[in-house]
């Protein structure tokens, strides 16, 4: 899994060698709705450069189910945001020192995931429509969370729905889907939900359930406040599911190097 992960980021990494970004300026956010270009002050992306690529570490727990227990994980994920976005994400989970790697892979509009138990036993491989279009989602979550900066780009049409709540329809290639973005009064961004993201276990089998990432915690890393910790929630017919936790300890932008 891993092999697989780095060789993708690599083949990324080559494409972005020679990108200046320029700096982000009020004018550039002049577009959105005034909660968003708040929430760009607030993080502090407003007069630095522009964000190409990123490569974020995160620690946190993960499960499949409502009463499985969790499982520790450590991740790390190249995004690229290019004319053609790409999303390159390498997790390792533990429980009772086993050991599951899990690679998803989304390039030119596509997404695959796979994961292995001890590198031999397939525990999941998904891919398909439903695969692409959860990725997608997905993709637009990290930009929101981390790489707000990004939220001027072109692809993303706003709608105001109140004064602390956007509504956006991201769009990469053939691929749209909608979300809206919640914000406290101060302006950050405390929620994230989307109706377009699927849960599948195995791969094979999808479910369309509402979506969700309440952020509980931020912090400074390198002059930027950004969302520290994350939930993951489908929201089932008779409950919520918290499948995962993530606690941000490790960003870089325009990153032209494999860590």
């Amino acid at each position: 899994m891993e092999k697989v992960y780095k060789k993708a980021v690599l083949a990324e990494l080559k494409k972005v060698q020679e990108l200046k970004p320029s700096l982000l300026s009020a004018a550039d956010m002049a577009h959105l709705p005034e909660i968003v270009q708040q929430y760009l002050h607030l993080v502090g992306a407003v007069g630095k450069e522009k964000v190409v690529t990123f490569r974020a570490a995160c620690r946190g727990r993960i499960r499949s189910a409502p009463k499985d227990a969790f499982m520790n994980i450590q991740s790390v994920q190249y995004n690229f945001y290019q004319e053609d976005p790409s999303r390159l994400f390498y997790i390792v989970a533990k429980k009772m020192g086993l050991a599951a790697k899990v690679v998803h892979i989304y390039q030119h509009q596509t997404a695959i995931m796979k994961g292995k138990l001890l590198g031999l036993f397939t525990i999941v491989d998904a891919k398909g429509e439903e695969a692409n279009q959860a990725e997608t989602v997905t993709l637009f979550n990290d930009i929101c969370i981390f790489a707000p900066g990004l939220l001027i780009s072109n692809n993303i049409e706003w709608t105001v729905i109140d004064s602390l709540t956007a509504g956006a329809r991201y769009t990469n290639g053939n691929l749209s889907i909608e979300a809206k973005l919640h914000f406290d009064a101060d302006g950050r961004l405390i929620n994230f939900t989307s109706n377009d993201r699927y849960e599948t276990k195995d791969g094979r089998v999808f479910h369309n359930y509402p979506w969700e990432t309440p952020i509980t915690e931020y912090q400074h890393f390198n002059g930027f406040n950004l969302p520290s910790k994350v939930k993951a929630i489908f929201k089932h017919p008779d409950e919520d599911f918290c499948y995962a936790e993530f606690e941000l300890e490790q960003i870089e932008y325009n990153c032209m190097a494999l860590k």
